[in-house]
């Protein structure tokens, strides 16, 4: 059965390792790991912690602060015996840390109704919530959320929830694309329900770990103590739900959870990467449940949020950044916030280890060379006009035509919205292809970007002719 596909405990740390130091790169920019994380080594694993070498401590401060999250995140995913990662740095003298990869052994550990399931960890009782802490972002909090018209109505539905001793909205459905900040928030709001009550009991835990730890209940055949952990907390949170698709024995199991928890006045948070009705493979009692509180989508980031998010973190990590350095990230970095962040990170990196590289627009380029070709738009407006023209069955000449009634004006609105987001032309090239100037484009923009955030079916849409138009 699907659910019983268990990661193999028997993978040696030297391969998993290799394959994470893969996957880093891929993500983060062949630049960024060969400065940051190609120098790390593992070191020993003991009762659930695994050791990573450093070589100094100025790069594990760095490395914690940016990447430590990841890699403890993609490492629990392939591994789940590994409950920590930790970083110390390299001394040979002091005999404390084994970096002699080769006598590492596989992983074999003895179950226990504890390693089984790990919820003695993971519910966060009150007086112990030092795994909740170590599963949470410290710099995942309301008051380093930048908020926009995108954003805004997540945000304070959000902060409604971490603010209210009693239930608010239940559930509370947070959804976005990747990168967009429905994870922040989900952090936030275990942070400030920390802080106000902690004796609130605060389950945050994904969907692949609830998974995980059900399908390891049931191979052991308790539980019991599983569904207690689950069924008695105050505040349940579990990211990316769209990991229960098919999992029909997980559903079921979470389906009875959420019922248990809703009668006893408990508060749910949930998210995903798409609203409860669109997501595949999820039973209709289940969507149905989803639904019945409060459904808040985030909207892909605008050129303002974009800009103030630069600031705000620039901010935070003491650096003042030029405004056409802003200017340039926000314009070229348009999909994700955690993608315009890196870019950020790489550039501030490169100006402190070396003095000499003031942050400038050429620097900038000359950083980010390698990011900004993956980001190269190839889309033209010529097939921007015939896609979205199909998609609202009318003709490209109609586009380009002086009509102004709605059933073309709309259209052609949310083509130049497109040109300007999936191609480098600039306004006045844009506004030539549709026999307009580059006022009308820029207002078309900004029209196109308030739409999206008060017609989430109009924003769909949208989002839809963008993914056609960059396969």
């Amino acid at each position: 059965m699907a659910e019983e596909a268990i990661q193999n405990e028997n993978f040696s740390i030297n391969q998993e390792w290799e394959q994470i130091c893969s996957q880093l790169k891929m993500e983060f920019g062949e630049t960024a790991f060969e400065s940051w994380l190609k120098p790390l080594s593992v070191g020993d694993f003991n009762d659930g912690i695994m050791n990573i070498c450093v070589p100094t401590t100025f790069m594990k401060n760095w490395v914690i602060a940016h990447y430590s999250d990841r890699i403890h995140k993609i490492w629990e995913h392939k591994n789940p015996d590994i409950k920590k990662v930790c970083f110390v740095v390299q001394n040979s003298a002091s005999g404390n840390v084994k970096v002699d990869v080769s006598l590492l052994k596989k992983i074999k550990s003895t179950p226990t109704p504890q390693s089984i399931y790990g919820l003695n960890d993971v519910t966060a009782p009150c007086g112990n919530d030092q795994y909740l802490s170590s599963q949470l972002n410290p710099s995942y909090t309301f008051e380093n959320f930048v908020v926009g018209k995108t954003n805004e109505f997540a945000y304070a539905a959000a902060k409604k929830i971490a603010e209210s001793r009693n239930v608010a909205f239940n559930p509370l459905f947070l959804y976005s694309g990747v990168g967009l900040g429905k994870t922040h928030l989900m952090h936030a709001i275990a942070w400030h329900i920390k802080k106000q009550d902690p004796s609130r009991t605060v389950v945050y835990i994904s969907a692949e770990q609830f998974l995980y730890k059900f399908v390891k209940a049931m191979r052991y055949k308790d539980t019991a103590a599983f569904k207690e952990q689950f069924r008695s907390v105050d505040v349940l949170m579990i990211d990316d739900v769209q990991f229960l698709a098919n999992k029909v024995k997980t559903q079921e199991e979470f389906f009875y959870t959420f019922d248990s928890l809703m009668e006893g006045g408990r508060q749910i948070i949930l998210s995903a990467d798409k609203s409860p009705n669109d997501l595949d493979g999820i039973e209709t009692r289940l969507k149905s449940r989803l639904n019945s509180g409060l459904v808040a989508d985030i909207m892909p980031t605008d050129f303002d949020l974009r800009i103030g998010i630069l600031n705000k973190k620039a901010e935070q990590m003491g650096v003042k950044l030029p405004q056409n350095v802003a200017d340039f990230l926000a314009q070229k970095i348009s999909s994700n916030i955690r993608e315009l962040d890196g870019s950020l990170k790489r550039i501030v990196a490169h100006s402190q280890l070396l003095p000499s590289h003031e942050i400038t627009l050429d620097m900038t380029q000359e950083v980010l060379k390698d990011m900004l070709r993956s980001f190269e738009r190839k889309t033209t407006i010529d097939e921007i006009q015939k896609k979205v023209a199909e998609f609202y069955n009318i003709s490209v000449r109609e586009m380009q035509s002086l009509r102004r009634a709605r059933n073309v004006a709309r259209p052609r609105q949310i083509a130049m919205y497109l040109a300007k987001q999936l191609t480098s032309r600039s306004l006045p090239e844009i506004g030539r292809k549709f026999d307009r100037d580059h006022t009308t484009v820029m207002h078309a923009v900004r029209k196109v970007e308030e739409l999206m955030v008060e017609d989430a079916a109009l924003a769909e849409n949208i989002n839809a002719l963008q993914k056609a138009l960059e396969e």
